[in-house]
C-alpha cells in the first residue's frame, strides 16, 4: 500500500481535472435545462448520471493513490486483451444507437468498451515500448506496435464507428518520441495529404502534385546523402500513387453515406446547414452569440431552443461558446492546454520507463480529443462523435479518463521513488 502523503501529489493536475469536471457538470446541466423539470440533480437526469459517475470516479481515486504502481505495471496485458474481447463482444451482444454497434446495455447502466481500449492501449503499449529489448529500429518490433494500435482501430471501425477509431491515431506520439524514424511520420503525413488531394480535387491532381514533390525532393538531394535509399523512396512515391487511385472507391464503397457527407461538407464540396452540417451550423451559430462575455449561464438562446443535437456530449463546447462568450471558449482552451504541458513535462522527469510513456499516451489521447472536439464545434473537422474529456456527458467517457488521469497520479507520486 502507498503511504499518503498530499504532498507528493501533483495537486495542481488535480485542481485542473476537479475544475474540468465541475465546469463539465455546470454546462450539462445548463445544457439539460427545463424550466417545466427544475430537478435535475436525481439519479435520472443527465447531470445527475454525470453527478453519480464524478463520485464513483472519486472512489476509484482511492483505491487507485493506495495500490502500489508495479500492480498496475503488471496488469497492463489483462486491461488491453479485456478490452480487445469487450470490443468483439459487441458484434453478438452489443446494442445499437446512432448507426453503430458500440454499447453494452444492462437495464438503465450503459457501457462503451472502446473508452476501455484506448486505456488498455495506452498501458499495453507503454509496457511494450518500455521493455529493454524493443527497438523502434527494427521491423519486428514496429510491427508489434502497429498491431497494438491497429486492433482496436479495426474493431472499432467496423461498429461502425470511424470517429472513435481515429482516436487511437493519437498513440503515434508516444511511440515517435521513443525513437521511431520521423519518416515514418513524414510518410503518414504524404497519405493524409494525397487523400485530401484526391477527395478535393481528383486523381489526376493528386498524382501531379505527388510527381512536382517526388522530383523536387529528387533534385535536392541529388548533392547530398540519402537519408532513406532510394528504392525506398520509389516504393514510397508508387505506394501514394496507389493509395489516390483507390480513394474514390473505397470513399464511395466503403464508408456510409452519413460519413461522406460530413467530409464532403468540410472539404467545402457540399454546402449544407439544414441536413447533415445543421449540427456544426447550429453550434457556429451558438458560439458567435456568445460574444465576448456570453449571454449568461442559462440564457443562451441556441442552448436553451435545443437547436443544437447532442449539445450537452460532443458539441458541449458551443453551449461554453455561447453562454460564457469567449472568455470561456479561452478559458477552458487554458486549461487543457496546462494540463497538456503539465503532463508532458512531469512525464520527462520520470525515472521508469514504462510510467513516463504512458504519460506521454494520456497526455497525447487528451489533446487529440480536445482538438478534435473543438475542431467539431466550430466546422473544421467533421462531426465525428469525439466527446471533450472530463467536460462532455457519458458516463463511460468520464470514468475511463479519470482512471487513466488516477493512474498518471500514482506513477507521477512514485517518481522519486520505486515501491
Amino acid at each position: 500500500m502507498n503511504r499518503l502523503s498530499v504532498l507528493k501529489y501533483d495537486v495542481v493536475s488535480i485542481a485542473l481535472y476537479i475544475g474540468l469536471v465541475s465546469f463539465g457538470i455546470i454546462n450539462i446541466y445548463s445544457s439539460s435545462f427545463n424550466e417545466s423539470f427544475t430537478n435535475l440533480f436525481n439519479v435520472g437526469s443527465i447531470v445527475g448520471k454525470q453527478v453519480i459517475f464524478f463520485f464513483l470516479s472519486l472512489i476509484a481515486f482511492i483505491f487507485i493513490l493506495f495500490t502500489k504502481s508495479k500492480f498496475i505495471d503488471n496488469s497492463t496485458s489483462i486491461v488491453y486483451f479485456l478490452s480487445i474481447i469487450l470490443l468483439v463482444g459487441l458484434f453478438i451482444f452489443g446494442v445499437e444507437r446512432g448507426g453503430a454497434k458500440s454499447w453494452y446495455a444492462i437495464g438503465p447502466i450503459s457501457f462503451q468498451p472502446s473508452e476501455l481500449a484506448k486505456f488498455g492501449t495506452a498501458l499495453f503499449l507503454s509496457k511494450f515500448l518500455s521493455i529493454i529489448q524493443t527497438d523502434l529500429k527494427s521491423n519486428k518490433d514496429i510491427i508489434v506496435v502497429l498491431i497494438i494500435i491497429l486492433v482496436p482501430i479495426i474493431l472499432t471501425t467496423i461498429q461502425p464507428d470511424p470517429g472513435t477509431a481515429l482516436i487511437f491515431l493519437a498513440f503515434i506520439f508516444p511511440v515517435i518520441r521513443e525513437g521511431l524514424n520521423l519518416n515514418y511520420f513524414y510518410f503518414g503525413l504524404s497519405i493524409i495529404l494525397t487523400l485530401f488531394l484526391t477527395l478535393k480535387f481528383s486523381f489526376l491532381v493528386s498524382l501531379a502534385i505527388l510527381s512536382i514533390i517526388f522530383f523536387t525532393y529528387l533534385i535536392y538531394l541529388r548533392n547530398k546523402k540519402f537519408k532513406i535509399s532510394l528504392l525506398k523512396l520509389i516504393f514510397s512515391f508508387f505506394l501514394l500513387i496507389a493509395i489516390s487511385f483507390s480513394t474514390n472507391y473505397l470513399f464511395d464503397n466503403v464508408l456510409e453515406q452519413r460519413h461522406r457527407d460530413r467530409i464532403n461538407l468540410v472539404l467545402g464540396k457540399e454546402i449544407d446547414t439544414s441536413g447533415i452540417g445543421y449540427n456544426i451550423n447550429q453550434s457556429k451559430i451558438a458560439i458567435t452569440n456568445g460574444g465576448l462575455f456570453g449571454t449568461g449561464f442559462l440564457e443562451g438562446t441556441q442552448t436553451k431552443g435545443n437547436f443544437v443535437p447532442r449539445q450537452h456530449t460532443d458539441f458541449i463546447f458551443s453551449t461554453i461558446g455561447e453562454e460564457w462568450g469567449f472568455m470561456g471558449t479561452s478559458l477552458t482552451i487554458l486549461l487543457f492546454s496546462i494540463l497538456i504541458i503539465r503532463l508532458i513535462s512531469r512525464a520527462e522527469k520520470q525515472p521508469n520507463h514504462f510510467r513516463r510513456i504512458y504519460s506521454y499516451c494520456f497526455a497525447s489521447l487528451i489533446f487529440f480529443h480536445f482538438f478534435i472536439n473543438v475542431g467539431m464545434s466550430i466546422g473544421l473537422i467533421p462531426s465525428i462523435g469525439i466527446p471533450l474529456p472530463f467536460i462532455s456527458y457519458g458516463g463511460s467517457s468520464l470514468l475511463i479518463f479519470s482512471l487513466m488521469f488516477f493512474v498518471y497520479i500514482n506513477f507521477d507520486s512514485s517518481r522519486l521513488k520505486e515501491d
